[in-house]
């Protein structure tokens, strides 16, 4: 996860936030939290790379329509991050 930019961390906590994950909801999503449009030239070669690193596995739900789930791997990884993070940032105490 060390080597994921922020955007790239968004996205996966983006996917594995939504019901049926598919490249237009992702980027609503982004939109919200970013408060800015995302345009499809930062969004899909992102996802690609996240693809290539084996973090997210990408489908298909129709022929325009692409899905992205988390692999294994990225489970592993988003809950590594959350750990780590939980070690400087705990308001649960």
């Amino acid at each position: 996860m060390h080597d994921l930019t922020g955007f790239q961390r968004d996205i996966l906590y983006v996917i594995t936030g939504l019901e049926e994950p598919h490249g237009l909801a992702v980027k609503d999503e982004l939109e919200d939290y970013y408060e800015q449009e995302i345009n499809h030239g930062r969004l899909y070669p992102n996802l690609d790379d996240l693809v290539d690193k084996g973090l997210v596995e990408k489908g298909q739900l129709d022929k325009r329509t692409n899905s992205y789930t988390l692999t294994r791997r990225g489970r592993r990884e988003i809950t590594a991050r959350r750990d780590w993070e939980t070690q400087y940032v705990d308001f649960t105490e």
